[in-house]
């Protein structure tokens, strides 16, 4: 397994004890080490005519000391380091990503407002970290769906078969099989098709939703292939519906141990990093874990 860490982001609040727990365990099944951070933020740092120099002392931040007392009795041990950090936490989050083969925090943290989903720090990290992020929610969300029939450990990971991302499969393959979970691929497809002929008129429906959906099952298929031929020990289902696909995916999170979504890549007219409506969404709503996964690098 990869040497480099799974971190952790704490804060001194529940939901980073949360974040803790679930990085503690992506680490253990990875047989990589666990670091702890807890960035540290000063109104010192936005004044301008104020310097700070040194590094705080990490065995007089409650916060960390929280944690490893948090992490004390576990059954197994996992190679733990703790880390204090001073700064603003939305910009230095992200570049602990650039060291990492994880980056798990919480959905809120301690200074979040009554009623946000999503921290500005979970936002920023799932944008921009160059490893994949994953966000762990309060418990208790609702989501709207049957859950599924079938019970045992359960990987969502959405598909887009226009462009699918090589990266966001292969990092749901990964975590199916460490986790003996069978993967559960959403790949949507837009019904009604409505096409536009000129101002106020609507050309009627020639699309076959039949078809359209045969299409869509075979392209995810195709997609899935050499996933499955690396992974054989995992059983990879397509989910082929039509609508919206955060819903599909907001709905499939009922009970799963982790959705998997991919970050757009940068684009000519567009070069700034993006998560996209669809990832959007499903941060603010999945009731599961949620893992963004950065693109793949463009090909030559």
């Amino acid at each position: 397994m990869s040497t480099l860490p799974v971190i952790a982001a704490v804060d001194g609040s529940e939901d980073g004890l949360r974040a803790l727990d679930w990085a503690f365990d992506a680490a253990h099944r990875r047989e990589a080490p666990l670091r702890v951070v807890h960035v540290r933020q000063y109104a010192a740092w936005a004044q301008t005519d104020v310097l700070v120099a040194g590094e705080p002392d990490t065995a007089e931040d409650p916060a960390l000391g929280q944690a490893r007392a948090h992490l004390q009795g576990r059954a197994f041990a996992v190679p733990t380091e703790y880390v204090g950090m001073e700064g603003v936490p939305g910009a230095l989050l992200p570049e602990l990503g650039g060291d990492a083969q994880l980056l798990v925090l919480g959905s809120r943290g301690r200074g979040g407002f009554t009623g946000l989903l999503l921290g500005s720090n979970g936002m920023a990290a799932a944008r921009d970290a160059e490893c994949p992020v994953v966000v762990v929610p309060r418990p208790g969300r609702e989501v709207h769906g049957e859950a599924p029939e079938e019970p045992g450990p359960r990987v969502v990971v959405g598909l887009h078969v226009d462009s699918p991302d090589d990266a966001t499969l292969s990092f749901a393959f990964t975590e199916a099989e460490l986790r003996g979970a069978r993967l559960q691929v959403v790949a949507a497809y837009p019904w009604p098709v409505q096409t536009w002929a000129a101002a106020g008129q609507i050309v009627p429906e020639v699309i076959d939703e039949v078809a359209l959906e045969s299409e869509t099952r075979a392209l995810a298929d195709g997609f899935l292939a050499p996933h499955r031929e690396r992974h054989p020990g995992v059983r990879a289902e397509p989910y082929v519906a039509p609508g919206d696909a955060a819903g599909h995916l907001v709905a499939s999170s009922q009970g799963a141990d982790l959705v998997v979504v991919g970050r757009h890549r940068r684009r000519l007219l567009a070069p700034a990093r993006m998560m996209g409506s669809v990832t959007h969404a499903v941060l603010l709503h999945a009731a599961s874990p949620v893992a963004v996964v950065p693109p793949a690098p463009p090909r030559e």
